[in-house]
């Protein structure tokens, strides 16, 4: 038997039951049985056909119980309730699945029978604006995502938006004017070469961003100053090009400090800039098309449709009556950009929940467009501080990416036995994946409560005890060296309920592709220590004198060894080599 999954060996046989009694195999489906059940399995086919074919469900799953007496793939079928049938492997059937899961190399893992090309939009970091907690979220969530679809046989193309065309620039560029008026860069008749250095260093320019916006905000002329220096850059005014270069490489050397950190890949580095060549075309057609219109001074797509009549969506304004572009204009081109360069199947948006009016907008404008490529936002909640609300400095102030990683290092080697010699490496890897676990543990749409010294312990749901569990696995394989490793002897109690769920991480992974969430290879991690943590403290595996059981129970040890790691690969987790 070539099955690597017991799901699927299980549902071989009720289809081949189901075939032979002349029932739509779409039923015969094998689920997780009810809590008290011992059985691995459960079949609710009977009583979902039971009433289409005028049959009482407890006769019906007689006949398929019946029809299974015969498989071998069973070593027990009984009819419980009003008509669930529950199954449980036979040792042979077993052995087969885990034989082909210990020699799979992808453990199961379903490759998708359609595969689709995918661009996986996430990061969304901003020039001068420092990353922050929020972008936390859209990156260890992002990256996750991307090797869960690579794993099931997607081709992804991961894409960090960055914000490099905005209002923040002309808010940037005024208020350097503003405190150094004599560079060439404001000189109009100066015409070049512009230095090749930039003016000010990265904290300099992390310390403007706050302070423009802020005036901006409360000064209506020095937001027209703002507005006035972002319609020049936009088009083209060769200082604010040379600044806004010079903004852009600075910010980008911070950014991707952090995103390295957090082991996040990306194929594309793209800005909204890059879309600028196409928005004036993408605006005059959508204009000449009627999709666009004229509406006091702007451009607007309306988007209302008649399900909201509770809830009005706004129109996605493209050009404001000052003649600058909106973000939804910049979306809608990047959206024409990569299905003409890509041709993608789908594009997914990592992307803070909050923003889920902005995508209804732009998805709408995008089909009104004529753009048929599949458009998914897929929201997060927020990474939040103990009074519930998004987490801040002390001061008040958005909590700084850098700093939270910073701190959560400097918890880590408080932990670390201090004889070691790679402290930093190993104080890395640990705080890395206990901030992505405290991550990948809420469910996506959830926000939730971030506690930097819960997250750094090495017991409960946490990355360092996943971490000391692999290592731990990995040690005992070590220690066995060449020691025969075989599946063969009788898998019962804990030894089989470990099996049985190293057998179900493929299951486990095509949750996470349904729904594009990654907990599922969390909550799946977390099971998989914990029954590893029983079945080591009740089974001993190298002090075990029978050859038999030990072997066994060393593929048994493989086997999970191999599947922590890959759910831990999947989640973004690097396991130290020893903790």
């Amino acid at each position: 038997m070539q099955t690597v999954t017991a799901v699927a060996a299980a549902e071989a046989a009720l289809v081949e039951a189901f075939k032979a009694l002349g029932l739509p195999i779409e039923h015969a489906l094998a689920s997780p049985p009810h809590r008290n059940s011992k059985a691995d399995f459960q079949c609710n086919g009977a009583l979902a056909l039971a009433g289409k074919l005028g049959k009482k469900p407890l006769d019906l799953a007689q006949a398929i119980t019946a029809e299974l007496s015969n498989n071998t793939t069973f070593e027990l079928v009984e009819v419980t309730g009003p008509g669930f049938i529950n199954c449980t492997l036979s040792q042979a059937t077993l052995v087969d699945c885990l034989e082909a899961a210990l020699a799979s190399s992808d453990l199961g893992i379903a490759t998708a029978d359609n595969a689709r090309t995918i661009v996986l939009d996430f990061g969304g970091p901003n020039v001068a604006k420092p990353l922050h907690v929020g972008h936390l979220r859209s990156l260890v969530l992002g990256e996750s995502l991307r090797r869960i679809l690579i794993a099931s046989g997607h081709t992804v193309i991961s894409d960090i938006p960055l914000g490099d065309w905005g209002l923040q620039m002309g808010q940037l560029i005024s208020e350097l004017q503003l405190r150094m008026p004599d560079l060439v860069y404001f000189d109009r008749s100066y015409s070049g070469p512009y230095p090749s250095e930039p003016p000010i260093i990265l904290a300099d320019l992390e310390g403007m961003y706050p302070v423009a916006a802020a005036a901006c905000k409360a000064d209506p002329e020095r937001l027209a100053m703002a507005r006035i220096a972002t319609a020049e850059l936009q088009a083209g005014r060769p200082g604010y090009r040379a600044l806004w270069s010079h903004f852009r490489a600075l910010s980008m050397t911070s950014i991707c400090a952090d995103i390295d950190q957090l082991g996040a890949h990306f194929d594309l580095l793209a800005g909204e800039s890059d879309t600028q060549p196409i928005i004036a075309p993408l605006v005059d057609a959508l204009l000449a098309n009627e999709v666009a219109t004229q509406s006091q001074g702007a451009i607007v797509i309306d988007v209302q449709q008649p399900e909201d009549s509770d809830r009005p969506i706004p129109p996605l304004i493209l050009v404001k009556s000052d003649g600058a572009a909106m973000y939804g204009t910049t979306d809608l081109a990047t959206i024409k950009q990569r299905t003409a360069t890509y041709a993608p199947d789908e594009i997914i948006y990592v992307v803070d929940q909050r923003q889920a009016e902005h995508f209804t907008q732009v998805f709408r404008a995008a089909a009104k467009a004529g753009f048929t490529t599949r458009l998914t936002h897929c929201g997060f909640g927020t990474v939040n501080g103990a009074d519930g609300k998004p987490l801040k400095t002390r001061a008040g102030g958005t909590a700084k990416l850098g700093e939270l990683i910073a701190d959560a290092k400097s918890k880590a080697d408080l932990v670390i036995p201090i004889h070691l010699d790679d402290r930093e490496q190993l104080a890395g890897k640990i705080a890395i994946g206990a901030l992505k676990f405290a991550d990948l543990s809420s469910k996506r749409l959830t926000g939730y409560t971030f506690d930097l010294d819960r997250a750094i312990s090495f017991e409960g749901k946490t990355g360092p005890y996943f971490q000391y569990a692999a290592v731990r696995m990995a040690s005992i394989l070590e220690k066995a060296g060449d020691a025969r490793a075989a599946f063969g002897a009788d898998l019962r109690g804990v030894e089989r309920d470990l099996a049985l769920q190293c057998l179900s991480f493929a299951a486990a992974v095509q949750q996470a592709v349904d729904s594009y969430e990654p907990s599922e290879i969390a909550t799946y991690a977390f099971e998989l220590a914990q029954t590893f943590s029983r079945f080591y403290t009740n089974c001993p595996v190298l002090t075990e004198p029978d050859k038999a059981i030990r072997a066994s129970r060393l593929a048994l040890c493989a086997l999970t060894s191999r599947t922590l790691e890959k759910s831990l690969w999947l989640l973004g987790i690097e396991i130290p080599e020893r903790m």
